[in-house]
Order: structure tokens, then sequence, then C-alpha cells
């Protein structure tokens, strides 16, 4: 169906309605975990280096699950199994 066909159904609508409330209220978290994070003495750029370190540590986290993963297909084990080997712990 092209865009201009499509009407949502009221459920479909209540849902989004829903979802866009959950952001707000998000959004109004995020906002206050930053005016307290300023107010005990951290810095806008302080904090924007922190979240750019977070997002940089997922990303490499991520790729070293996806690695862990081929390596366990490969092997024909669990990824589980090849934590001991690594000495990683069930929570890295």
């Amino acid at each position: 169906p092209s865009p201009s066909s499509f009407h949502p159904n009221a459920a479909s609508e209540a849902a989004l309605r829903c979802e866009i409330e959950e952001l707000k209220r998000k959004d109004l978290a995020l906002d206050q975990e930053i005016a307290q994070l300023l107010s005990e003495g951290y810095s806008l750029e302080e904090l924007e280096k922190h979240i750019s370190l977070l997002h940089e540590y997922n990303e490499i986290k991520d790729a070293g699950q996806m690695l862990l993963g081929k390596l366990a297909v490969i092997r024909g084990v669990t990824t589980k199994q090849l934590y001991p080997e690594y000495d990683l712990e069930l929570s890295d």
C-alpha cells in the first residue's frame, strides 16, 4: 500500500501515542540526570567524553561477542564454553 492510502487503526495509533509518551518520560528523566550531574560539578564536555567512550566500549564489546560467537560455531561449542578459555566472566 502507498503511504497516502495507509490509515493506522485505533490500536496502532494508541500504541504509538503510548510509545511517544514513554519516550517523553525517558527524555525528561535524562534531562534530570544531566542536571544532577552538572550540579555535582561535572562539565558538559566531560559528560560527552564519557558518553563517547561508553559508545566505543560497547562497539568493541559487540565485536568481541560476535567473534566469540563465530569461534564457537567453528569449534562446535557454545559461546559460554569459550569464556573460561579467555578468562571471561559470564557477566562480561
